[in-house]
């Protein structure tokens, strides 16, 4: 199985003179990509690489000055968005209603229903292993600009492991982050495809707010991964943002930006964190079960009205995708299960009951066995028992809604 990982790294720039190769660099690609998205626009949205290169190869090199393999990154990038979008709007048909009759219709829509081109106002540039970009014997990396190539040292906490050997490297994005310059680098690495037979622990986790996770593995042992001085600190950031939002000024905006880039950081520092913890404590040949969280929503009514709003969820999706990612380095497995009933049903008797279950106590307190415990960690439970399921052979394994034993 091939995984993909995307290492971000930040760059170290020596003098001017290479920030401002950078930019001229940047800004002449993003420049190129707006020419090429304006040509696919008004060309019945043909993105036959073929014939783009035919058409718009030497224009680009003679209009931006691009270098020969950037001209033809330039059409790669545009291509991709397009498609990107094309997918995106598929995804989202446009609906509406029949005034006359009432009834609701569902249409797909594709590329035709844009008014105008994919804009690009970011600039960036993308950058082919070895042609734009490469890794040098002395740690540094080889960069090529417009005015030539030139030489920067990474500045990434455990970078050189990625050079051992067993990774392969493609396309790398040069781009500008808040006054600093950050080289993305795509890399792939094959690992052993996870095979059930050498499963060694199964593992469910409950996600929710109160606590970011809640584990149960097949030796009955639970752990609890606490959230509270994470919604606290999120809450102290909402605060701040409103009061900044209520003064309206250019420097509060400012300000504002800043702050949202210095909380998403956070938010993903503490997802890998997170699931690092939980790979390194499990070890190899784990199957982690989390339940589907699609149109789930996590009230808090323990929250001043005016804070509610932003403590309804956590970014539960880059936390999977972090999970997923180490797990597969590791020999290991994520899995989705539905999240249905998981938190209604007993565990010990099997009994489903919503009532079984006290918010305010977060207690769960089953009627027919009189088995009690943590509700989260009922939510864990009955997890790790579909995963139990899922190893057994059922694909999609689920609760379905009984009364009885």
């Amino acid at each position: 199985m091939e995984m993909q990982v995307t290492i971000k790294t930040k760059l170290k720039i020596s003098n001017s003179e290479i920030a401002l190769s950078f930019s001229k660099t940047m800004e002449q690609y993003r420049q190129a990509c707006n020419y090429v998205s304006e040509y696919i626009f008004n060309h019945d949205f043909d993105m036959k690489q073929s014939r783009l290169n035919k058409e718009l190869y030497t224009k680009l090199r003679n209009l931006f000055s691009l270098k020969s393999q950037m001209a033809q990154s330039v059409i790669r990038t545009v291509i991709a968005r397009y498609k990107t979008v094309k997918t995106q709007m598929a995804r989202k048909p446009y609906k509406y209603q029949d005034q006359n009759t009432g009834e609701w219709y569902r249409e797909v829509r594709d590329l035709t229903w844009l008014h105008k081109p994919i804009s690009f106002n970011r600039p960036q540039v993308d950058l082919q292993r070895n042609r734009d970009w490469s890794y040098l014997s002395s740690g540094q990396l080889s960069i090529n600009t417009l005015d030539g190539r030139v030489k920067v040292d990474p500045i990434c906490h455990g970078f050189n492991q990625y050079f051992d050997g067993t990774w392969k490297f493609g396309l790398a994005k040069l781009l500008k982050s808040s006054g600093k310059w950050y080289l993305h680098i795509s890399a792939t690495k094959e690992v052993t495809d996870f095979d059930k037979q050498t499963v060694k622990h199964v593992v469910g986790l409950d996600r929710g707010l109160r606590f970011l996770a809640t584990s149960y593995d097949e030796q009955g042992k639970t752990v609890f991964f606490d959230g509270q001085a994470i919604m606290r600190k999120r809450a102290k950031y909402q605060k701040l943002r409103a009061t900044l939002q209520a003064k309206g000024t250019k420097s509060a905006k400012r300000r504002l930006k800043k702050l949202s880039g210095r909380e998403n950081r956070w938010i993903s520092d503490v997802n890998h964190c997170l699931s690092k913890t939980l790979v390194q404590k499990y070890s190899a040949n784990t199957l982690f079960v989390l339940e589907n969280l699609n149109g789930v929503s996590f009230e808090r009514t323990d929250l001043p009205k005016a804070l509610r709003n932003q403590n309804k969820s956590w970014a539960f999706y880059q936390l999977e995708q972090f999970l997923t990612y180490k797990a597969h380095l590791n020999n290991s497995e994520v899995v989705e299960v539905s999240a249905k009933y998981t938190s209604q049903r007993c565990p010990k008797c099997g009994v489903i009951k919503k009532d079984n279950r006290n918010h305010e106590k977060h207690e769960y307190h089953c009627d027919n066995c009189d088995y009690r415990s943590n509700d989260d960690r009922i939510g864990a439970m009955n997890i790790q028992l579909l995963g139990t399921q899922y190893i057994s052979g059922q694909e999609q394994p689920k609760f379905e809604l009984t009364t009885n034993a």
